[in-house]
């Protein structure tokens, strides 16, 4: 790249607006679809044998893979998908708005959702923890967990 090339990149307004997928690699993508639909109320927007992709509101995707299903590059009509996996336990959260606490509580308990953990942060903010059907601990938290929620 030319030095005046690279000075327009650098000064060219770059920033990021949000997070927008979200992905959790699983055994069995309808059980688990099914799973997020029914106790979190995501909607499907996507569905296929390999993946199902979610609403999770204020423009971000759950995507849920077929754990070893997109290893291998995928072509698409636009490029190539770059192969991609992932395994063992991991970590998201949910934002719930403020007073929206004791609804989820009751909510999890109406689907026999065995809660892990609550947690009350120094800011105020309120976390439950919680795990999916492949063990994955999903967490619902209320504003005053970060500086930025």
């Amino acid at each position: 790249m030319s030095a005046p090339d690279a000075k327009r990149a650098r000064s060219a307004s770059a920033e990021i607006s949000g997070l927008l997928e979200s992905a959790l690699y699983v055994e069995d993508v309808r059980t688990s679809a099914e799973f997020f639909s029914k106790v979190l109320g995501l909607e499907p927007m996507f569905e296929s044998e390999r993946l199902v992709a979610l609403d999770a509101k204020r423009s971000g995707t759950l995507l849920l893979f077929k754990r070893g299903a997109t290893i291998e590059d995928m072509k698409t009509a636009g490029g190539i998908v770059p192969g991609h996996d992932g395994a063992g336990p991991v970590h998201m959260a949910f934002a719930i708005p403020d007073g929206s606490y004791d609804s989820w509580i009751a909510r999890l308990a109406s689907f026999d959702v065995k809660v892990r953990s609550e947690v009350r942060w120094p800011r105020g903010g309120m976390s439950v923890y919680f795990d999916d059907p492949d063990g994955h601990l999903i967490e619902l938290a209320t504003p005053g967990l970060w500086p930025n929620y």
